[in-house]
């Protein structure tokens, strides 16, 4: 039998479609179907590995994560890693295909939608329930012609379409009443129905509201979300999620600042420690000075050299200096990694115009970006003993004397080491996620001076998909969007 399809289309960005998918593919999964997730085209600077060796959206890998299988490319076939406000690096089936402008890519689109079909009929022809998650507003009419992403996808894939709009903005009928009245009348007939997402407060308050949509745009309703505080453990993929961390990440104990760099990725490195009573982190804005503190966290960047040259514009070089005065302690991840080192070379291009940089000089290392994008999963230990499980995510090698004094001790082959200083107060390595194993994130708070706290953090994702499943379970019309799958 044919896997059915449902696809889930919003009115705008951050309406809450990515954890929408992941809540239904855990409750799917529980009730014994073989689901899948997949977005055909997705923007973000937040990626994860994927088992087959490629790459694709964090919010795809949380889905995946949820269904209970395993990562694969064709989960998310287009993936776009902005590189500048109008550039970003294109990542076709998991593999960096170059990099084109904002323009450019609008004339590439209908040359990618065969990877997309193809890579939508592979997860078909191994699922039960494909539930497929479409990207921005699906009233984007301006980007309508080649889109591959909303409508475009829909009608090539002859997929059923739920419209997802988001109450806690603000005007969330006209948000779903301007979409049809926005769209063309043969897209707007592959919508089956409309979910109202995030609702605070009494919800029979907006009951009136559900029917007046019904009755103006003859979609069903299929449920009115009230917001879930589940939902705010899994992994962010848009970067306007850090505004988050600034409540969640105030506990007691060590404070860890991390410095927002305008290209930063993977910052769901840190959701780990905003979740964590045993620290203090602040996610450090443009315009602030770096705090005092104990740690200063360089995270990852999609664009290295414009990233230090961001960072010193902002006086952070010369407040990370006196941090390192003090004694405190830098660690950075990835791009971070590379920042502190003497320099940053890119002679090819990759990450924009060539050339080379001087770096922080806090490590004595040196990196060049160039050849394969470096995709791994790795296990391991940090030399004091303390397990990690992550990834490397990365172009380019660096190399230099504080090599010599390795920060990991990696179980997976060809995984770089990373370096540390040699007062042993400064060190970086290549490899996203360390934070997510309690032990290492507990040795961390330990040389600091802090104590961690009982943060169970894999299995605390684990209990929030549990109970946003069950929260949708009673809020959403479940049968009805089985029947509507087709």
């Amino acid at each position: 039998m044919a896997a059915r399809v449902l696809m889930l289309q919003g009115t705008g960005s951050d309406v809450g479609k990515s954890v929408l998918v992941a809540g239904l593919c855990r409750l799917f999964a529980d009730r014994g179907l073989k689901v899948r997730p997949f977005k055909p085209q997705n923007m973000s600077n937040n990626a994860a590995v994927t088992a087959d060796g490629g790459e694709i959206g964090r919010a795809q890998a949380l889905q995946a994560r949820a269904a209970r299988t395993a990562l694969t490319v064709h989960m998310n076939p287009v993936l776009l890693k902005p590189q500048s406000e109008t550039g970003a690096q294109l990542v076709v089936q998991g593999r960096v295909r170059g990099a084109a402008g904002a323009r450019a890519y609008q004339a590439l689109k209908p040359q990618l939608m065969p990877a997309v079909l193809e890579s939508f009929g592979r997860l078909k022809d191994e699922a039960d329930l494909v539930l497929v998650e479409g990207a921005g507003s699906a009233a984007e009419v301006n980007l309508r012609r080649g889109d591959i992403a909303n409508m475009g996808f829909a009608r090539a894939a002859g997929a059923p379409v739920v419209l997802v709009g988001d109450i806690d903005r603000g005007g969330v009928i006209a948000q779903i009443l301007g979409t049809q009245a926005a769209i063309d009348p043969d897209d707007a007939a592959l919508v089956g129905g409309f979910v109202v997402n995030k609702m605070r407060g009494d919800p029979t308050l907006f009951a009136e509201g559900m029917r007046f949509i019904a009755a103006r745009t003859g979609w069903p309703a299929l449920g009115l979300v009230p917001h879930c505080a589940a939902a705010a453990r899994f992994p962010a993929e848009d970067a306007l999620a850090l505004t988050a961390y600034a409540a969640a990440g105030r506990g007691a104990g060590p404070r860890i600042a991390v410095p927002v760099l305008p290209r930063i990725s993977n910052f769901d490195d840190f959701d780990p420690l905003a979740q964590e009573g045993g620290v203090d982190l602040v996610m450090v804005r443009a315009g602030e000075p770096l705090p005092v503190c104990d740690l200063v966290v360089l995270p990852g960047s999609k664009a290295t050299i414009a990233d230090l040259a961001a960072f010193r514009a902002a006086g952070w070089d010369i407040d990370l200096k006196a941090h390192v005065r003090r004694g405190g302690r830098v660690l950075g991840l990835c791009g971070g990694y590379q920042m502190l080192g003497r320099t940053v070379a890119d002679p090819t291009g990759i990450e924009g115009p060539p050339g080379a940089v001087a770096g922080l000089g806090l490590l004595d290392v040196a990196t060049v970006l160039g050849g394969d994008k470096h995709l791994v999963a790795v296990t391991g230990e940090t030399v004091d003993g303390a397990p990690f499980a992550g990834y490397e995510m990365h172009v380019g090698a660096t190399d230099g004397p504080d090599t010599a004094r390795p920060m990991l001790r990696a179980a997976t082959a060809a995984v770089g080491s990373g370096a540390v200083s040699a007062d042993g107060r400064v060190m970086g390595c290549y490899v996203h996620g360390l934070f997510a194993d309690d032990r290492q994130r507990a040795a961390w708070i330990r040389r600091l001076g802090g104590q961690a706290s009982d943060l169970a953090y894999e299995a605390g994702l684990e209990a929030a998909l549990d109970d946003f499943a069950g929260h949708l379970a009673r809020h959403l019309d479940v049968e009805a969007l089985l029947s509507l799958a087709r």
